[in-house]
């Protein structure tokens, strides 16, 4: 297993809030002016867009085009723009990035305890986020979106994420503002869309990809209207018969799964008080080194129900990926795609260490 690389300056700034960070950043080597293209035209594909290789950063730190064309500069293949509403939403208050103190693997049982938090961020690194999966006005993020796609050279793809926001009308409601949403970013000209199912709470469930008879009502309405490839993003499913639900149903009605994105925990500081201060924060979801076991585990299981029923969509996996060996490990259990998130953010280069120690497969 290769050595977790020294942590640089993030690219996300921990100690700044979600606006400042969306006006100011993207910092450290992110925001340098350098190119990197590799020397190979691209070799790989994913829902028929050509690729340099299978590995890019998901939804959640690249929060507007600054960060998307920085992370195209910097050599990664696919970048995910950050999850958009229908109406402007704000972030949850500062903080919204803390580091999670951990031995060994987040587990479930170990999710069920509270974790402690601090700011001093240190390999193995594992990071809890909260910021309510805040939003611009689409007359805002459309534009700037636009752009982020035209940035994307030959093999490099760009993908639109998008989420449904439920104001309490109701599931038609809901189910209109999802599509809605989606014919948006759609107009953007982005060439594959991700739907966020993973975030709370949007389902009669604590999370929506847990609602299968919502999410099967919304996939249906979105896919009539629109035609671009569709992911879906999920959550770490504990029930085996629940995701076999999940694949069986609405498996065959998308083209792209991917997981996971966090594991909820409580999470609290060293004298036992709420981390994250406010209404509703007390749970927040852990990502980085800690859920790597979880992303691994989900990719296996969405192969094996694709084998067996026969089913033809792509699997993106997510979690715990900070050097060229995690890469690997996630091609070799069956993701089409590996993201990125934690690791990328304290390493720009992730990418570039894939292609120059020969990690690409």
């Amino acid at each position: 297993m290769s050595k977790a690389p020294k942590l640089r300056t993030p690219f996300y700034n921990p100690d700044l809030s979600y606006d400042q960070n969306y006006d100011q950043g993207p910092f450290g080597d992110f925001a340098s002016e350098e190119i990197w293209q590799p020397k190979q035209p691209p070799r790989f594909q994913f829902l028929g867009q050509p690729l340099d290789f299978p590995f890019g950063i998901p939804a959640g730190p690249l929060l507007n085009r600054k960060f998307t064309h920085a992370a195209f500069r910097l050599g990664f293949p696919v970048a995910t723009y950050k999850t958009v509403r229908r109406h402007a939403h704000p972030s949850h208050p500062y903080p919204n990035v803390m580091a999670v103190k951990l031995d060994g693997d987040l587990t479930i049982e170990k999710a069920q305890q509270p974790l402690i938090a601090d700011t001093t961020y240190e390999q193995p690194l594992s990071i809890t986020n909260s910021f309510g999966v805040p939003s611009q006005a689409p007359d805002v993020w459309q534009a700037d979106l636009n752009l982020a796609v035209q940035d994307a050279r030959p093999g490099q793809l760009l993908i639109g994420s998008f989420q449904g926001t439920s104001k309490g009308e109701g599931v038609e409601a809901f189910v209109e503002d999802c599509v809605e949403t989606a014919v948006l970013v759609a107009q953007t000209g982005a060439k594959v869309l991700e739907m966020n199912l993973s975030c709370p709470n949007e389902g009669t469930s604590n999370l929506l990809c847990f609602d299968i008879d919502r999410v099967e009502q919304v996939v249906k309405a979105v896919k009539a209207k629109v035609h671009q490839p569709l992911v879906l993003k999920i959550a770490y499913f504990v029930d085996q018969a629940q995701l076999v639900e999940f694949v069986t149903r609405v498996g065959a009605l998308v083209e792209g799964l991917s997981a996971i994105n966090t594991i909820p925990a409580t999470v609290v500081d060293r004298t036992g008080q709420q981390a994250l201060p406010g209404k509703g924060r007390a749970v927040s979801g852990v990502c980085g080194h800690a859920i790597k076991w979880a992303g691994l585990e989900m990719v296996q299981r969405l192969r094996e129900l694709r084998a067996q029923h026969n089913l033809q969509f792509a699997i993106v996996g997510v979690g715990g990926v900070t050097t060229v060996a995690d890469y690997q490990e996630y091609r070799q259990v069956g993701a089409d795609l590996v993201m990125s998130a934690t690791g990328a953010i304290w390493n720009p280069y992730l990418a570039q260490e894939i292609v120059s120690t020969e990690g690409v497969v």
